[in-house]
């Protein structure tokens, strides 16, 4: 096998997220409900025998240097000694500095890739503890599917939801996860979620977006990112009054609504067009948002092993 194509690294939403305490190192613990969406990078990875790794960037996107894909395949490489190398072409669809985890997915999918392609045939576990070396959600993106997480991102309750449609956008700027974590507007659950309560609430998108009640089915981060950035307002509110509902999507300047129904009309599509139609009309350029739906699985969900 000398190339892989087409290969998608889908985009996640945390439906909520609550901190619930920090660790002596400074990390904060989570517990999160996150899912994927069908909003995603795509990723062309071939196969070379010098053992060089290098990034392409399919759509002319500004790209660091170094990202993680980069990273993981040299990590890749140097925890198992393989001496093959590859061409990472990256074609970048997701908004940076949102809180969908897309340098995450992209280096969740980088592993899955090379992990074929080299013949290596790590387990999930293995490529688990290695993608927490690159960041705390990319163990969710080689999860598999949706779950309830808890730690710094990394303990994976897996779950199965109903399928679910959401409006998601984001204005032109991203937001940093350390100026949140600082921020002195940070939130905290006082009271911890029970995993076992979780198939309960599967019942409805309503019940997912306000989950326990009022102390459950919010963003800890969203007053923190509120404070520091006008485009969170703004998308909130804008969002709330088009859908009904709208929230912050992990540490990053997303914001989703959860939709009703199938969608088949295409009057969200319509709404959500009008939506950032009106704010380019404003001189807001730069503000980029779709429908999108949930996904049970993901796409190379069995790539391990």
């Amino acid at each position: 096998m000398k190339a892989l194509h087409d290969l998608a690294a889908p985009a996640k939403l945390n439906l909520f997220l609550h901190v619930v305490g920090k660790r002596p190192d400074g990390y904060h613990l989570l517990q999160s409900l996150f899912v994927l969406i069908d909003w995603a990078d795509t990723l062309h990875v071939e196969r070379r025998d010098d053992g060089r790794l290098a990034r392409h960037d399919v759509l002319g996107g500004d790209l660091p240097a170094d990202d993680l894909c980069l990273r993981a395949a040299r990590l890749l490489q140097t925890e198992t000694g393989c001496a093959l190398g590859a061409d990472i072409h990256l074609e970048k669809r997701l908004p940076a500095g949102a809180g969908m985890g897309g340098g995450s997915s992209d280096a969740a999918t980088t592993l899955l890739a090379l992990n074929r392609l080299w013949d290596l045939r790590l387990p999930l576990d293995r490529l688990m503890a290695l993608g927490l070396k690159l960041g705390a959600d990319v163990p969710f993106f080689l999860g598999g599917g949706p779950a309830f997480v808890e730690g710094i991102g990394e303990v994976l309750h897996p779950l199965t939801l109903p399928d679910q449609r959401f409006a998601v956008i984001k204005g032109p700027t991203g937001l940093a996860t350390k100026d949140i974590f600082s921020s002195p507007l940070l939130a905290r659950s006082e009271n911890l979620a029970i995993v076992a309560g979780f198939p309960a609430l599967a019942g409805t998108a309503e019940k997912l977006v306000t989950g326990f009640g009022p102390d459950f089915g919010r963003n800890d981060l969203q007053p923190a990112a509120e404070s520091i950035s006008s485009e969170v307002r703004d998308a909130l509110a804008l969002m709330s009054k088009q859908f009904g509902n709208a929230r912050m999507t992990g540490s990053g300047a997303a914001v989703f609504s959860v939709l009703a129904g199938n969608g088949e009309d295409g009057k969200d599509d319509q709404s959500l067009a009008t939506l950032l139609q009106a704010q380019a009309k404003d001189g807001a350029e730069g503000w980029t948002g779709r429908i999108c739906r949930s996904m049970a699985q993901h796409p190379l969900a069995g790539w391990a092993g």
